[in-house]
């Protein structure tokens, strides 16, 4: 059995596509942290549709899923960047970030205030950058009409939030008129109910747009879009393919639409600068984090099954 640099077992979240469940721990080598890498002894993970879809469908045996995690540094890098040992961290890895111990490149560690709870700096990685990055296509915000999809789910629900800090005037899209309440609760001035972009013709164009549904959603997305604006299109939970106007597009006049990818985002700036950024919002009271499910890490295959089921809107946490 593999060991620790304290002597202790390490565990991990694998695939085993035997088991109930496909997701399971297991004992595995510990990591070998390389000369800008920390060792971070981690505390708590969250969960995304991307890396639980891959996962669950078609992973191999042995796959470690896992990209947001928050811990304490047991051990400094050895080239002396980063956070020192005892520093309480958020962080985030391509994968296997679901492990008692992780190496963790500096450039993708933030130190935490002490006022971040470990819960609330795991939800931050993928979906608070995702958002991060998205409005920062818009460029400069202050009294301009934004349109964020999705509203409810981890990235929509920090979108609506910075916008909202940025200035702009934010119309949320909500599936079920019982979310009204909570996004307007994060921020939005409007709420527009349905499936898709389309629910907020009435109150368009828009400047900017984050879209992830694809397919019909995209289409109205793009019809949407004010003289100069921008679609970020960073998923396509429902379609990778639609059909559009095509001459409204270009007749609006310098309107684009942006595919973002979190990784190569981060290869323009690194995780550490957005991390501390939405850390330290949180520590001042001005982003919250919508956490739906915590539970003991031990429940993995459960939450993964209920977030893909979608049987919650916001994050889930899980404490190891």
């Amino acid at each position: 059995m593999a060991v620790s640099s304290e002597g202790k077992p390490v565990r991990a979240v694998v695939v085993d596509n035997a088991a109930a469940g496909k997701l399971v721990l297991r004992a595995l080598p510990a990591p070998q942290p390389g000369p800008s890498q920390a060792l971070v002894r981690v505390a708590a993970i969250s969960l995304n549709r991307g890396e639980t879809r891959t996962a669950l469908n078609g992973a191999v045996d042995g796959w470690r899923p896992g990209w947001d995690l928050a811990g304490v540094i047991e051990r400094q890098a050895a080239d002396g960047s980063g956070p020192p040992v005892g520093t309480r961290v958020v962080g985030m890895l391509p994968q296997a970030a679901w492990a008692e111990l992780v190496a963790v490149p500096t450039v993708a560690l933030a130190a935490l205030p002490d006022a971040v709870s470990f819960a609330q700096a795991a939800t931050l990685p993928v979906a608070g950058l995702t958002a991060l990055h998205a409005l920062a296509r818009g460029g400069l915000l202050l009294g301009r009409p934004v349109l964020v999809g999705g509203a409810t789910g981890g990235v929509g629900s920090f979108a609506v939030q910075l916008a909202r800090l940025a200035g702009a005037h934010v119309v949320a899209v909500v599936r079920n008129e019982r979310d009204e309440a909570l996004v307007r609760r994060l921020g939005a001035d409007v709420v527009a109910i349905g499936a898709d972009a389309s629910a907020a013709t009435a109150q368009g164009p828009f400047d900017l747009i984050l879209e992830s549904v694809g397919g019909a959603s995209l289409a109205a997305a793009l019809g949407l879009l004010a003289s100069g604006g921008t679609c970020v299109l960073f998923g396509a939970s429902l379609s990778a393919e639609t059909t559009f106007d095509a001459g409204r597009f270009y007749r609006g006049g310098g309107t684009t639409l942006y595919g973002l990818f979190l990784g190569q985002e981060l290869q323009r700036e690194p995780a550490s600068i957005g991390l501390a950024r939405l850390a330290r919002l949180i520590a001042d009271g001005k982003l919250a984090p919508q956490i739906d499910i915590e539970a003991p890490w031990t429940e993995i295959a459960d939450v993964a099954a209920k977030l893909m089921a979608r049987h919650f809107t916001g994050k889930a946490v899980l404490h190891l």
